[in-house]
């Protein structure tokens, strides 16, 4: 009698644990877009609900959504291991979704471990707002709870911009530092630069005038820089009015950057202009803190989405500074390349976004750029293979196929196939520039004047300095440019073995086996075009002997140098130091991280000679700076996002976090911390935050990770000889390492702890 009353509470339980709703789903998303019920004015966050004010878009501001059958995406909790099954209710009103009555689309019980959905029901209907809400089903076939519902309004069919997209948002900031330098004159500090408007409360006793100026750099303490090349300075002349009142300054329209087709801000921001500095002078008046106001302008951005510190002091600046960078520069909505032009570029684009995804899940900007740049190109041949790049990682964070379907045949052009020689190899100067050929890729004469592709390997070209720190001037490492260019040729494989992924993946099988066999046919004719056959070292071309830095670490970075060969690449490599540029540092850091040469890499991270990031912080920049300093570019921006490469390299090779499968739903971690004592990373990805912590001070090295709900991950942990027992979530593992490292694969979501004695 005893035994059956225990095996009844027993299920009683069991039935009691199960029957329980686990977490509902959080963080949805309307088309990539998070928050789209939220309502702006000018910038400012209002309390207007969305439904109330589509009517009024003079007025307001809100998300569009362009899609007739926008994708849905969900995060889960980290204890929800796996989801089996989800459900989907969207309606026309927020009444029938709080009644589960989807007027417009019930997608029921829907089998599948996703945490995404497309569309399926009734046509919705431009300018309406719709509402939707989800739930999940976990491994052990309970359910959640609905989720908090979303809204969202699909937009007008007429708008020129397709792609969904937030609008600008702006920052009041005050300053941090403020010096009465005189009686009628201020110096004011905002501690960073950011791209502004500005805002003055200002009581006279009298009608007058004064000056302001405003700057990005200080020529000496508290005195602005005004001749700078293109850190920006401005002076303005202001009438005041006897009594209190508010002055919006506005900044003039710079008519020489106008001419070369600008991205403008739109008209419920304004024009803006960059500064961290500004003075007031012949101001009679008493002037506060909070009588000065900069109004900071950006794309939505989540400051709680990373967050990264170490034992490297330089390198925790290195990250501030070009996380800082990547919300700094979003100003336009665009990713450009700094205020001197404003205008987007492809080897920009690149750098920007997977910076952007490592530091906060944001990818409507990302395709906004894509998007402006298949049809606005700009003249370098490796940008144009840059274009194939930024699709593959727009769908591998995203999992979303709709760019790639939709921009298939223009991808197909921009990898630039019609200059391909019988050995496979592409070249810019065998007369195949055609105009046809130019007009397929949407390259016209009014671009800079520049008629036709130029092979660019790395920028600037030529430059008067050289220095301790490089061998040759300019950025290109002496690079010898030859009928057939090995840079350009890397990226083209890379293109080739990218189109073949996105062909299978697209189903177009006949396109897939052509780039494969085309892949296999410029891998040989690289290496017996540029391979040299004595050191095993890439030459510049093909009828050079001469082996720069680019064209080694892109062969690298692109998987073109055979096995054998690594690591007497990688040693020449090292001897070449800093010698490329703050762009090509996106591509030698991957470079070196793929090679197992974390050291060395760490190394140029945290590098504080002139040729670094703690430079950029040295002269004074909070945002990434264009060139290494000055003296290598007279005229750079202070205010260029393609200079942060380390905000995603300490993310996907440092910490190693990197998607695995599309839409992150298999992740690989594979940290290589080099020397450090200490890192902990919190990033996030389209399915939750994910967060990982080293610690290898003491006895034993330390590592928690937390895996985000539906996400497994494929880890790799450095073995120590020192330290060669590993445990697993308290368990002793019998595993021996591979290729230096502890793998465990598909490890399921949740909280999990190792333990290196």
């Amino acid at each position: 009698m005893m035994k059956s009353y225990f095996i009844l509470a027993f299920l009683i339980n069991s039935f009691s644990l199960y029957s329980q709703t686990i977490p509902a789903p959080y963080r949805l998303r309307t088309d990539l877009l998070l928050n789209t019920n939220k309502v702006t004015k000018n910038g400012s966050q209002t309390k207007e609900s969305l439904e109330s004010v589509t009517n009024q878009q003079g007025i307001y501001q809100f998300a569009k959504i362009f899609q007739e059958a926008p994708s849905f995406h969900w995060e889960t909790l980290s204890a929800i291991k796996n989801v089996s099954a989800w459900r989907i209710i969207l309606s026309s009103s927020l009444q029938n979704l709080e009644g589960n009555n989807g007027d417009y689309w019930d997608s029921k019980k829907t089998i599948g471990a996703h945490n995404r959905a497309i569309y399926a029901g009734k046509p919705l209907r431009s300018g309406n707002v719709y509402f939707w809400k989800v739930q999940v089903w976990d491994q052990h076939q309970q359910p959640s709870s609905f989720s908090l519902p979303q809204s969202f309004y699909l937009a007008e069919n007429d708008s020129t911009d397709r792609i969904s997209h937030f609008p600008l948002s702006t920052d009041i900031q005050y300053p941090v530092e403020m010096v009465k330098k005189n009686a009628n004159t201020y110096f004011i500090d905002f501690g960073k630069d950011a791209f502004a408007k500005l805002q003055l409360n200002l009581t006279s006793a009298k009608k007058d005038s004064m000056w302001i100026e405003v700057g990005e750099g200080l020529a000496s303490p508290q005195v602005l820089l005004t001749k700078g090349g293109s850190i920006r300075y401005k002076k303005i002349g202001i009438l005041i009015n006897q009594g209190t009142h508010d002055y919006n300054i506005t900044w003039p329209p710079d008519e020489k950057r106008n001419l070369r087709n600008p991205i403008l801000m739109p008209d419920y921001i304004g024009e803006v202009f960059p500064f961290r500095y500004l003075t007031i002078q012949n101001f009679s008046g008493r002037l506060e803190k909070n009588s000065v106001q900069r109004k900071m302008v950006y794309y939505p951005f989540n400051e709680n989405a990373s967050s990264f510190t170490s034992s490297d002091t330089v390198l925790n600046k290195v990250w501030d500074l070009c996380k800082y960078s990547i919300k700094a520069t979003s100003f336009s909505g665009y990713y450009v390349d700094g205020d001197r032009e404003r205008v987007p570029y492809e080897a920009d684009a690149l750098i920007n976004q997977l910076s952007h995804y490592a530091v906060d899940a944001e990818y409507s900007m990302a395709r906004r750029s894509m998007q402006y740049l298949i049809y606005h190109p700009t003249w370098p041949t490796e940008w144009s293979l840059q274009n194939v790049l930024l699709a593959w990682n727009d769908f591998l964070y995203t999992g979303d196929t709709l760019f790639l379907k939709k921009y298939y045949t223009e991808l197909q052009k921009k990898m630039l196939m019609p200059l391909a020689e019988s050995n496979g190899l592409i070249s810019t100067l065998k007369n195949k520039q055609t105009t046809d050929f130019l007009q397929s890729i949407h390259i016209t004469k009014a671009f800079d004047g520049k008629q036709d592709l130029k092979d660019i390997v790395d920028w600037p070209k030529t430059g008067a300095y050289i220095g301790t720190e490089k061998e040759y001037a300019g950025e290109t490492d002496g690079f010898v440019f030859n009928t057939f260019n090995a840079v350009v040729n890397a990226f083209y494989y890379h293109n080739l073995v990218l189109m073949q992924k996105i062909a299978s993946l697209l189903h177009y099988s006949e396109d897939a086996k052509g780039y494969a066999q085309k892949a296999r046919q410029v891998y040989q004719s690289f290496q017996t075009v540029f391979k040299d056959p004595l050191t095993a070292y890439i030459k510049d071309g093909d009828s050079t002997t001469h082996s720069s830095l680019h064209a080694n670490m892109f062969a690298l970075a692109f998987g073109l140098i055979e096995k054998e060969n690594i690591g007497k690449v990688v040693q020449y490599m090292k001897t070449r130091k800093m010698a490329c540029s703050v762009y090509g540092s996106q591509f030698l850091l991957d470079a070196l991280f793929d090679a197992n040469e974390a050291d060395y890499a760490l190394g140029l991270m945290t590098s504080t000679a002139q040729r670094s990031w703690y430079n950029m912080i040295r002269v004074g920049s909070t945002i990434s700076m264009e060139a290494w300093d000055i003296l290598y570019k007279p005229n750079l921006d202070v205010n260029h996002a393609w200079g942060a490469a380390p905000a995603n390299i300490i993310v996907r090779k440092l910490m190693g976090i990197e998607p695995l499968t599309p839409g992150a739903s298999i992740l690989q971690i594979k940290p290589q911390t080099g020397n450090l004592q200490y890192a902990s990373l919190q990033t996030t990805t389209i399915r939750g935050n994910l967060s990982l912590t080293i610690d290898k001070k003491g006895q034993s090295n330390f590592y928690a990770i937390e895996i985000p709900g539906s996400v497994s991950a494929n880890i790799s942990l450095e073995y120590d000889q020192q330290k060669p027992t590993i445990y697993m979530d308290g368990k002793k593992m019998n595993i021996l390492p591979q290729s230096g490292f502890f793998v465990f694969d598909r490890v399921p979501a949740g909280k999990h702890q190792w333990v290196m004695k």
